[in-house]
């Protein structure tokens, strides 16, 4: 989970609760954790969408996920289609005091539709979204919040994964890109994204809402694998322009040392592991691998650590970094990201080892059939082989013996 959308979950939390800020993610492991759930820690502010992107994660990575993993997931949907970060109690439906959110039930529909067979779930969560659509085509985090870059941009991978086209998502006469675009900064002042307009109304560059801005420009979701080089053809205001502009944005953050520096304050020069994947994801769909080379690189030397203390959303965010750039999550950096997000939850129905073994396993026996199906069968090729060896052995002692 990245530093604004940690911000976003922690002020949506105290609203609710009525107390100040509250971390996204508790310290401690929680004692009575649901079954199916990923990840040891306090799932109220992020359940939904920490299970999401280990699904995610595993789907893109041929891992077929534990039952009980999906059904975790499908069980927290509200009767209306959204999801909050987390329901303790699925007994009863959501009421008015849910605090249902855009991100986690965008990033719940993405993992639906990944693994095939919600089309219920998904329609449903899509429909929510719909309604909960602000006048400028956008959304926030909660229902009637105002639009922001990072919910506008899950949002629009979420339809463009369920097949729906984006643009055709009108709201006030506004599409989900009019109100993407209207966070970016034009070229000439670095061409970033913005999380939100400030009280003055002006726009302040932020690498987060830039990843995230890249790919929702792109009409692209969580998953994306490496893009081709591109030159971001387009006048400002057209949202490839945009794209590459962002990118370019990112692709100078991380010039110098590899990596993102955390956005919260008194850490400027804190490396933002996560932010820094995000940005893996954005460049490599934008421009293609190698512009993701670098910060990959760092990533692969330095964010093990990381993803183990921060658990399964960490582990799904390099695995999805390093399929975007093409890399081998299996491998990465000398650890298998895969393994390392499969232990954080309950084990997988498969593998891509296991249907690796299973697929040769079946060659295998489809090799032996069609030689036991042949008309004398393997045992008379041999036969004839041990014949013929005979017969010239038989040949070649005759020709030893004649003078």
């Amino acid at each position: 989970m990245n530093a604004l959308r940690r911000s976003a979950v922690a002020l949506a939390a105290a609203a609710v609760v009525g107390a100040a800020a509250v971390p996204a993610v508790a310290a401690d492991p929680s004692p009575s954790l649901p079954q199916g759930l990923y990840g040891s820690t306090d799932p109220t502010y992020d359940g939904v969408w920490r299970q999401s992107l280990a699904l995610l994660a595993q789907d893109t990575t041929g891992v077929d996920p534990a039952p009980a993993a999906v059904e975790w997931l499908t069980g927290q949907q509200c009767d209306d289609g959204a999801f909050a970060p987390y329901r303790a109690s699925t007994a009863r439906d959501c009421d008015a005091k849910t605090p249902v959110d855009t991100n986690s039930t965008a990033a719940a529909v993405q993992a639906l539709t990944a693994l095939g067979g919600h089309d219920a779930a998904v329609r449903s969560a899509l429909a929510w979204l719909r309604s909960v659509q602000n006048e400028d085509g956008g959304w926030g985090y909660s229902p009637g919040g105002a639009s922001d870059a990072n919910s506008t941009s899950v949002v629009i991978g979420a339809l463009a994964a369920a097949g729906t086209d984006p643009v055709k998502a009108v709201k006030g006469g506004r599409t989900p890109y009019d109100a993407l675009l209207s966070f970016a900064l034009p070229c000439a002042r670095g061409g970033a994204f913005a999380f939100q307009p400030d009280q003055d109304e002006k726009l302040t560059a932020n690498a987060d809402a830039t990843a995230a801005g890249v790919l929702g420009a792109l009409g692209k979701g969580l998953v994306t694998g490496p893009g081709e080089a591109a030159d971001g053809a387009g006048a400002d205001g057209d949202p490839r322009r945009a794209a590459a502009n962002g990118a370019a944005y990112l692709a100078g953050a991380v010039a110098e040392d590899g990596y993102l520096k955390s956005a919260l304050a008194g850490a400027e020069d804190q490396p933002d592991h996560g932010n820094t994947a995000d940005a893996v994801v954005a460049l490599a769909a934008q421009g293609g691998a190698e512009r993701a080379a670098k910060p990959l690189a760092w990533l692969e030397k330095n964010a093990a650590g990381w993803a183990k203390r921060s658990g399964p959303a960490a582990w799904a965010q390099l695995i999805l970094a390093a399929h975007a750039a093409g890399a081998d999550p299996a491998d990465f950096g000398g650890t298998d990201l895969v393994a390392a997000l499969n232990a954080t939850g309950p084990a997988p129905r498969a593998t891509a080892s296991d249907q690796r073994k299973d697929e040769d396993k079946e060659k295998k026996e489809e090799k032996e059939e069609k030689e036991d199906d042949s008309p004398f069968g393997t045992w008379w090729y041999v036969g004839v082989f041990a014949v013929v060896g005979v017969g010239i052995g038989f040949l070649l002692s005759n020709r030893k013996r004649q003078p």
